[in-house]
Order: C-alpha cells, then sequence, then structure tokens
C-alpha cells in the first residue's frame, strides 16, 4: 500500500512537471503563443479552409492523413478543429517518440481512459511518416481498430507515400497543396499575422523586411515565424536580418571546400551561425558553376535538395550545415581556380 501511495504520488508529480514545462513553452515559443484558436484564424487555401470548417459544423472529423511540406500548418488546423469542438486531445512526435513500446504506451493511456468532455477524444501523430513502416505503423493501424469507439487518429506527414496503406485506407487523405495564384493572399494574410504579433511583442520592425524573411521561406510558416522570434532577441528587426555574408567570405568557404578542410568548413560555420541557410543554399545553387567541374553540378543540386528540405525541421541547424559541407567535399570536384 505504500509503495502504490509513493508510486502514484511521483506519477502526479511527473505529471504536473510536464504541465508546467509545457505551459512554459507555449508562453515562450511565439509558434506555441500565437496558434490559432479556430479554424478561420489559420492561414490555409479557401478550399482547404472550407473543408476543415464543414468537419467543426458537421461535429464530426473523421481519422485524417494530414500530407504537405513542413510548417503549412497540418498540426494547427488540428488542433483549431478540436479546441473548438471541445475534444480532448494529445500530441505525439512520431520522429521523437516513434518507438514502438513508447508509441503503445502513450496511446493506450490516453485512448483507453473516458474523455473529461464525454466526447471523443483525438490522437494527434506528427511526423508519422517516420514511424517504421515495418513494425510501428502496422501497430497503429491495430490501435486504430481498438479504439475507434472513443478514439480518433490525424496523422501528419511530409510524404504521405511512407505511409502503409492500410492506414490510407482508414484515413481520409488531405493533401496540403498551394496553388500559384493563392500564393500572394496567403502571404500577404501571414505577413498581417506576422506584424500583429511582432506590435503585441514589443519589437521594432521595418515591414519590407519581414515581407521579404516571408517570401524567402513561403509557404513555411513555422519557420518565418522561428526565425523573426530569433532575429527579434534584440528588439528590432531591420536590413541587417537579410544580410547574408559578403562574398570574400564566401570565398573563404569555397577555398576551405576546395581543399577538403574539414577544420577550416567547421570554424567558418561557427563563425557564421548568423547566417540563414536558404540564403546560403541559394547562393550555392546560383553561384555553381563559377567554382564547380560541369559533372559535378548535378550531383550538387541533389544535395541542396536533400539538405534544403533538412533543414525545416532539424534540431541543430549548424551541424545539419556542416553535414551539407561534408557531403559537398566529398561527392563535388572543384575547379583549381577556387582557392
Amino acid at each position: 500500500m505504500v509503495i502504490f501511495s509513493i508510486g502514484l504520488l511521483l506519477l502526479v508529480r511527473t505529471l504536473h512537471l510536464q504541465s508546467e514545462i509545457k505551459m512554459i513553452r507555449d508562453d515562450f515559443l511565439w509558434t506555441e503563443k500565437y496558434r490559432p484558436e479556430t479554424v478561420q484564424d489559420c492561414i490555409l487555401p479557401a478550399g482547404l479552409k472550407q473543408m476543415f470548417q464543414q468537419f467543426v459544423d458537421d461535429k464530426n472529423i473523421p481519422n485524417l492523413i494530414l500530407s504537405g511540406r513542413a510548417g503549412v500548418g497540418k498540426t494547427s488546423v488540428a488542433v483549431a478543429m478540436l479546441k473548438e469542438l471541445g475534444c480532448d486531445y494529445t500530441i505525439i512526435n512520431g520522429s521523437l517518440n516513434g518507438n514502438i513500446d513508447t508509441l503503445r504506451n502513450d496511446i493506450m493511456t490516453f485512448a483507453s481512459t473516458v474523455s473529461f468532455t464525454g466526447g471523443r477524444k483525438y490522437v494527434i501523430l506528427d511526423e508519422a511518416d517516420y514511424l517504421n513502416p515495418n513494425s510501428t505503423q502496422p501497430a497503429l493501424r491495430n490501435f486504430m481498430e481498438e479504439f475507434s469507439q472513443n478514439c480518433g487518429f490525424i496523422l501528419t506527414c511530409n510524404l504521405k507515400n511512407r505511409i502503409i496503406e492500410p492506414l490510407h485506407s482508414r484515413c481520409s487523405v488531405i493533401d496540403f497543396k498551394i496553388d500559384n495564384t493563392a500564393t500572394p493572399t496567403l502571404a500577404a494574410s501571414f505577413l498581417r499575422r506576422t506584424i500583429d504579433i511582432l506590435c503585441a511583442e514589443g519589437i521594432e520592425f521595418e515591414e519590407k523586411v519581414i515581407a521579404t524573411l516571408i517570401t524567402n521561406h513561403f509557404p513555411d510558416w513555422r519557420r518565418s515565424l522561428n526565425e523573426l522570434q530569433r532575429y527579434s532577441a534584440c528588439g528590432k528587426i531591420d536590413v541587417g536580418v537579410l544580410t547574408s555574408f559578403s562574398d570574400q567570405s564566401f570565398k573563404q568557404l569555397v577555398g576551405f571546400l576546395a581543399e577538403k578542410s574539414f577544420t577550416g568548413v567547421r570554424k567558418w560555420v561557427g563563425e557564421n551561425n548568423d547566417v540563414d541557410s536558404a540564403v546560403l543554399f541559394r547562393k550555392f545553387y546560383d553561384s555553381a558553376s563559377e567554382y564547380l567541374q560541369p559533372s559535378s553540378i548535378p550531383q550538387l543540386v541533389l544535395i541542396i535538395g536533400e539538405y534544403q528540405y533538412k533543414a525545416a525541421f532539424v534540431a541543430d541547424q549548424e551541424i545539419n550545415l556542416v553535414a551539407f559541407f561534408t557531403q559537398v567535399m566529398v561527392d563535388c570536384v572543384f575547379k583549381q581556380t577556387s582557392k
């Protein structure tokens, strides 16, 4: 009895600590602090917004697979729908908690209990395409069937073809595609939202700079907001945040790469950690013919594509950049005049 009481007390304290950590994160990170509360607040193409609003109006959200690029609002609209309906929900990150035992425990603990509101509960499984297709995803299919009476599932992914067919067949698949004609309207909406956030946070800014940064990262709203929060640490956002690096600095970097100097490259990245990786990737893409042998340019394009995609969600941008440069040194041949 004493052991049971101690165990219960530890569980309560753990849950309380997790709740406090979440509150601190939600108050600090702008992406959480200003996450949309309703579907209408979400910045989405009109057709998608209408579809999600219909789910809310019908008070019936089916099992969903939301597929699209990182930062386009998949998790935000899922949370907004559930908040509007007053549903209990939990968010599980598939790339961080994708172990089959962890996933089973988290889902079973949540899904097997009765909702506080008496309605249907939901599991939002972020980055579900990172789950093992041979073990974890089949287990998830079983969980969906086992708890279908009281729990729904919303899966988000960047690549829907990495989700097994049995999960596809149990969900409605929605692609977050942005037509070129919708780009100006969506970018303008996010610009207005961003300006409201900066004003609320008391940050000085130049509107043209904000517009340029949003354009550079479009349609990754999350990354744009994270970058702005990082830049705002000094209390002001001006044209300085768009300054990439001098031609001399770039030439120095190319020299290190041509010499295959890992130490030099790593030092350069450390000294230029304020450089936007998106700008850097573009610089390499635009000037490849100046410093690479023609036969290496296609390989560089493939490498840029791979690491630009990874940059959208990696935890450490510096490590991702060093990995990018390392692969360039290994796979590409530089011209002799690049030094």
